[in-house]
């Protein structure tokens, strides 16, 4: 069976990913952070199910997973793990090492996972990289402003995956750079549009039909454009 390999998969959309994957009778290899305290993730309960610790704000565990994982093929890698960071306040956004926290887990970590997995993905079948990203950094699509922390490190997510879209081409690898609605999740709020299924159904039908054309488009969870 294929492979699926997803970050930030102890809640939200990786949670989500995860079930209708092993639902559909894949194998599941989930990371998160701390799995002693997913609950939600390890009541899954499959044996195609492999949990992963990987804090992928830190070099050291990226590596530590790659080396796990040696000569595993990966079908679908999935860089969904990503924080929102402060919002602005009275006082400001605060000091700079909040910006830099977002920015190495929202830009940075996705981009070195890639890299560090990247023989996994070309033994792959399907030879499929994944990004969830947000249409927050969607120049075009800023008409209210805020933000800034989290719309950068998105915008620069963007530029990075599209890139690479273009240097993996080549390979036959097919990266895709999603947008998974507004969703009812801990980081999308209580105000979200959409629930997780919707959103994790919409993507992953992107991401099975997905051919060479759809490499490096900025696509909503139900297939729509978003300007960049």
């Amino acid at each position: 069976m294929p492979t699926a390999l997803v970050t930030g998969a102890n809640r939200g959309l990786g949670l989500e990913f995860a079930r209708q994957y092993l639902a559909d009778g894949w194998d599941v290899i989930a990371c998160c952070r701390n799995p002693d305290d997913a609950g939600d993730l390890r009541a899954l309960d499959n044996d195609r199910l492999t949990i992963l610790a990987v804090d992928v704000a830190r070099s050291d565990q990226i590596r530590a997973l790659a080396e796990t994982l040696k000569d595993r093929p990966i079908d679908v890698l999935i860089n969904n793990a990503g924080v929102s960071g402060p919002r602005m306040t009275e006082e400001g956004y605060g000091e700079p090492e909040a910006w830099l926290d977002a920015l190495r887990v929202n830009l940075i970590s996705p981009f070195e996972l890639t890299q560090a997995l990247l023989d996994n993905v070309r033994s792959g079948d399907q030879k499929k990289i994944v990004t969830i990203t947000s249409k927050m950094g969607s120049m075009a699509d800023n008409t209210d402003g805020g933000r800034v922390i989290y719309r950068s490190s998105k915008a620069g997510l963007n530029a990075v995956m599209k890139s690479l879209s273009i240097d993996l081409a080549k390979e036959g690898i097919i990266v895709l750079i999603l947008h998974p609605g507004w969703v009812l999740t801990d980081m999308g709020g209580p105000d979200a549009w959409i629930g997780v299924e919707e959103s994790i159904s919409g993507m992953r039908a992107i991401i099975e039909h997905a051919t060479p054309e759809h490499a490096g488009r900025f696509l909503a969870y139900d297939g729509a454009e978003i300007p960049w």
